[in-house]
């Protein structure tokens, strides 16, 4: 069981959830070597389905609060992936954050830090990397944003 990541975590009021069953015809994660491949995890919570588009009816805040939602799901599946030990996670590689926007919307950056500074908040150094924010007319089932990661394991 991990400890420290998760103490972290907690002490930032986040349990992480039952790592999200995928919805389509893929995996959730697949490992190489000791890289790790996570799906891209929609925005979704404990309440269901953070739905919107960014800069028409959602703020760049609520997008950032749904990419924080993201990272919360990214991380349950790096939880999975290494046999619910979290410790075995030895940094973030990369994200890359697709943001459901408006045409005219242009800070797709500012809402995918929602993800980006859970991650560093949570995991210190090892949280820290390389990312990409773009914007995307639709996501599957209407959601706000979709993060995918690259994560080093042990």
């Amino acid at each position: 069981m991990s400890a420290h990541f998760e103490t972290k975590l907690k002490a930032l009021g986040i349990t992480l959830p039952e790592a999200p069953a995928p919805a389509a015809n893929y995996v959730p994660f697949v490992q190489v070597g000791n890289i790790l491949y996570v799906s891209g995890q929609i925005s979704a919570d404990k309440d269901g389905l953070i739905k919107g588009k960014i800069g028409d009816g959602m703020t760049t805040e609520d997008g950032a609060a749904a990419a924080r939602a993201c990272a919360i799901n990214l991380l349950a599946q790096v939880k999975a992936a290494c046999g619910g030990d979290l410790d075995q996670l030895v940094r973030v590689i990369k994200l890359t954050g697709f943001v459901n926007s408006s045409a005219d919307f242009t800070d797709q950056p500012k809402v995918v830090n929602g993800a980006s500074d859970l991650l560093a908040e949570a995991l210190g150094d090892a949280g820290k990397h390389s990312r990409s924010a773009v914007s995307a007319a639709s996501l599957p089932l209407g959601v706000a944003v979709e993060v995918e990661g690259i994560f080093q394991v042990y």
